[in-house]
């Protein structure tokens, strides 16, 4: 039997993909911003970027802050606002209880401050790391998702993409932009391993726990592990049959609940 680790082959393919993808929204879009969550998929999306433009991050990159992320997350923003020069918006997110999915510190609440300062700032295209493989919703996405004035999502009817052409709805409010959407959790930590990018360090194990799936302290829990570099992660995804995102609260409601929420606006 083929082990799955033994099945990677470059990133350079995934790579060239992504940053094709990259320029095109540049060039089709008149006002983007990239949203940043702090964990490792966000992350090596802005490196990406930097590789698509020449060393340099040419939009704003938004992170929604409900004050209560991990003080790691808090750190490596600042860290790589700076060595990056990156112009980073802060979306306030407010506490309270989210009928949807009963999360009170994330989900519909982050959508909402989301909204309020796309429509301040008049964006017109939301460049997000999510990929197919992460949740059964997500893998319906299209690289260009257009979300009409009320942001809503129709997944039912999705513009076509085939041979490499994206299609644009110019009837949509805004366009959500997915370059990763063809990777998989282990391509990510091959990229940031090969690429030295810097990485949020709650990912790597300490007293036998670490974090697979990153999001604020209210909703995110640890996973038992003992992979404390890149190289050991890697190696423990040939070997795991968990999901990625099991340690993240939101997703482990129905499949139905998450499909309402992306459907209004979640990310």
């Amino acid at each position: 039997m083929i082990h799955p680790k033994d099945m990677y082959t470059s990133t350079d393919t995934l790579k060239a993909e992504s940053i094709l993808i990259l320029r095109e929204a540049k060039a089709k879009f008149q006002n983007l911003a990239l949203l940043w969550s702090g964990g490792k998929d966000s992350t090596a999306l802005l490196a990406l970027c930097r590789e698509a433009f020449f060393n340099r991050i040419p939009f704003p990159v938004i992170h929604i802050d409900n004050g209560i992320d991990f003080p790691e997350t808090y750190a490596l923003r600042d860290e790589l606002a700076k060595k990056w020069n990156i112009n980073v918006l802060t979306a306030k997110s407010i506490i309270k209880e989210d009928k949807i999915s009963g999360i009170s510190c994330c989900g519909a609440n982050k959508t909402e401050a989301l909204k309020k300062l796309m429509e301040k700032e008049k964006f017109d295209g939301l460049i997000m790391g999510i990929r197919r493989d992460e949740h059964g919703i997500r893998a319906k996405e299209r690289v260009f998702s257009p979300r009409n004035k009320n942001w809503k999502w129709d997944y039912k009817n999705q513009p076509m993409e085939t041979w490499g052409y994206f299609s644009i709805d110019e009837r949509a409010d805004h366009h959500r932009i997915h370059p990763l959407l063809h990777w998989r959790e282990i391509d990510i930590w091959h990229y940031i391993h090969e690429n030295k990018v810097p990485t949020n360090p709650l990912y790597f194990a300490q007293n036998g726990e670490r974090f697979r799936s990153l999001g604020c302290t209210r909703c995110t829990v640890a996973i038992r592990s003992e992979a404390s570099s890149i190289p050991d992660i890697i190696d423990e995804l040939g070997d795991t049959r968990l999901s990625e995102r099991m340690g993240r609260a939101q997703d482990k409601e129905a499949e139905s609940v998450m499909e309402r929420l992306r459907v209004l606006g979640y990310m």
